[in-house]
């Protein structure tokens, strides 16, 4: 039964390791919803364990979209992520009121949340010829023809994301003008009701999550699974924290030991990146992940309850 007068997204999101999928499921139930994840690679097929995908008993019966869909060679952008997840949750809406979203893909969050500018259209063959290009020349030609196209960009561009760099160089082949010149970082409005959870708790509670989660990672098989996409090891999909290291331990450059050690500290540094990020939203409620599921659960749906009309 639709209990919610306005749609209403609720995004349960926050820093890895924090146990949003387990309250995202577990919210799902209570609410009779589907699960939307926002995970930048659990959208990819065949790295679930580097990725921490649910496994279908962790999903305890709940559909999950945008899961293991992909392969690794395909492109996938925040803006088909907007789209993708819009399709799906306005179906939710129609069908119980409510849409549950669970991931920490910071981009992927705000562009369901707020919007992403309306981009042209990229043609297969200006993507793929760009592509074929970046494989056989590396890098650093890639980032100097966006120098070339777009230099405004450039100057502030992550330039060790070099899918970023590959969507901007894109866009101003495609658009004949600069990407820059394209991006309003206008806010859209929404015809739904938005109720953003960020779970957290204290560092050194998170970093033994994080630490304990890779160890159980190590012994289900990542090794195991990272040598089986090794000679993927190109695509972007792969240049992750959990495979980078590994792959730096397969050449020779870490010791299994460093290379576990390391994506314990990576883990650590992106995990503080993600809440830097989310501390920048003022709608941004904050939970204490050391309450617990069957808590935090309650405490959600509480919220939800006070936007007018809805829950009664």
């Amino acid at each position: 039964m639709n209990r919610f007068n306005r749609p209403l997204l609720i995004v349960i999101t926050g820093p890895t390791a924090s146990g949003k999928s387990a309250l995202a499921v577990s919210l799902a139930l209570r609410l009779g919803a589907e699960v939307i994840s926002s995970d930048s690679r659990q959208i990819y097929h065949g790295i679930p364990i580097v990725t921490a995908t649910p496994t279908p008993e962790e999903m305890c019966g709940v559909t999950h979209h945008l899961i293991d869909v992909l392969p690794l060679d395909a492109y996938y952008s925040a803006s088909e992520f907007e789209q993708d997840a819009l399709r799906i949750a306005r179906r939710q809406f129609e069908e119980c009121g409510v849409a549950v979203v669970c991931g920490g893909s910071m981009m992927y969050v705000d562009a369901l949340c707020n919007g992403i500018d309306d981009l042209p259209t990229v043609p297969e063959e200006i993507r793929s010829g760009l592509m074929e290009e970046w494989k056989e020349k590396g890098d650093a030609w890639l980032l100097e023809r966006l120098a070339l196209l777009d230099s405004a960009h450039y100057a502030n561009v992550d330039k060790k994301n070099m899918k970023r760099v590959f969507h901007a160089v894109e866009i101003s082949m495609t658009a004949g003008v600069p990407y820059s010149s394209l991006v309003t970082g206008k806010k859209k409005e929404r015809d739904f009701n938005i109720l953003k959870i960020c779970l957290d708790g204290a560092r050194e509670k998170l970093f033994a999550r994080i630490n304990s989660r890779v160890d159980k990672m190590v012994e289900i098989g990542l090794e195991e699974e990272a040598r089986g996409v090794y000679h993927l090891r190109h695509l972007n999909s792969l240049n992750t924290v959990g495979l980078k290291e590994m792959f730096a331990w397969f050449d020779g450059v870490f010791t299994k030991d460093e290379a576990i050690s390391r994506i314990k500290k990576n883990t650590r540094v992106y995990a503080k990146k993600q809440l830097t990020w989310y501390k920048r939203d003022p709608d941004m409620m904050r939970l204490d992940f050391e309450d617990g599921i069957e808590c935090n659960t309650e405490k959600i749906i509480t919220l939800a309850g006070r936007y007018p009309g809805n829950m009664s």
